[in-house]
């Protein structure tokens, strides 16, 4: 059975949108972000707690289309990937039944006391395992022109 993506929910706030009256790109990214946070708390990796947390060491974002004022924003997250102490994220931003953006993220588990990467618990490496599914299609991409 694949594991279901984790949603995260926000609407468009009015001081996002931008002079060409639509959401700003730096506000796709705070809520691509605020998705990020959502899985790694339900994954269990809570800095306040555990004294560990994940960094992202890069993200691709691509803008398929514009967001408008007031919109509900869905976004459907999917892990990708795992490695011993990296964590490969795919979000969806979806509104109105359309796919607004993708965010491709590349974390690195962190162990806070000792100030660098770690691998992850074996118990919590479990959980990541199993909500992983095969990347998409559009992941792994880099910018060409041509």
């Amino acid at each position: 059975m694949v594991p279901e993506p984790a949603i995260w929910t926000e609407d468009v706030r009015p001081d996002w949108i931008d002079y060409n009256g639509h959401l700003s790109e730096a506000y796709y990214v705070l809520v691509f972000g605020h998705a990020t946070d959502a899985v790694i708390f339900g994954l269990g990796i809570e800095p306040s707690v555990t004294d560990t947390s994940l960094y992202t060491v890069e993200a691709h974002v691509r803008y398929l289309d514009q967001v408008p004022p007031g919109a509900r924003l869905e976004v459907r997250t999917s892990v990708i990937g795992v490695t011993a102490k990296l964590l490969w994220l795919w979000h969806e931003m979806w509104s109105d039944s359309r796919l607004r953006a993708t965010e491709e993220v590349l974390a690195v588990h962190v162990d806070a006391h000792a100030g660098r990467s770690s691998p992850f618990p074996d118990e919590l490496r479990r959980r990541i395992e199993a909500r992983r599914v095969p990347p998409p299609e559009h992941a792994s991409r880099r910018i060409a022109v041509g």
